[in-house]
């Protein structure tokens, strides 16, 4: 089973130095890029990132990342 691709651009985040967010992989939370539970029932769970500075990243849209939870550019071949 797929990911849903919720956009096909990243989501630029400020997250906060040693706080953890949950990042949606399944693509159908309503609130992206973060997990709302969405996934129950799937083979998909939410992957963690913590923030070791405070900063904007740019955690992935599509689903497609290679590259944790973090925007790797995979959109642009979608």
């Amino acid at each position: 089973m797929d990911a849903h691709i919720a956009q096909k651009s990243p989501y630029g985040v400020e997250v906060t130095a040693g706080k953890t967010y949950y990042w949606c992989s399944c693509g159908q939370s309503k609130n992206q890029p973060f997990c709302d539970g969405s996934h129950k029932g799937s083979t998909f769970t939410p992957k963690a990132y913590e923030a070791t500075e405070t900063k904007t990243v740019y955690f992935c849209g599509c689903k497609q990342t290679k590259n944790g939870v973090l925007c790797d550019g995979a959109h642009k071949a979608l």
